[in-house]
């Protein structure tokens, strides 16, 4: 999968309060990079507490439950949007299936 942009997480992990998702973030990133994913249940093989919402999205727990890591996933190009990175807390302010 090509995953969009890898950017936005470099920023959030560059972010000392956040240093620690460092490595799980790079983690999922090489994983979802390295991945031939055709449909949720693909993902569910690799990533069992996955939540998937309307519209290809996808909720990743991130460093245990830590963070919450927001993708759109448009499976047919094989390409990953990263829409949300975040603590619980700010997972909690936004609606997930609209970021």
């Amino acid at each position: 999968m090509r995953v969009i942009s890898r950017k936005i997480l470099r920023d959030f992990y560059s972010i000392p309060k956040y240093s620690d998702s460092k490595i799980p973030i790079e983690v999922w990133f090489k994983d979802a990079s390295k991945a031939i994913w055709k449909s949720p249940a693909d993902i569910k093989k690799k990533y069992r507490n996955a939540s998937f919402l309307k519209d290809n999205r996808i909720v990743f727990n991130i460093h245990g439950k830590k963070y919450r890591l927001i993708v759109k996933i448009h499976y047919n190009l094989q390409t990953i949007f990263i829409r949300f990175i975040g603590t619980h807390e700010l997972y909690d302010k936004i609606n997930a299936e609209e970021i």
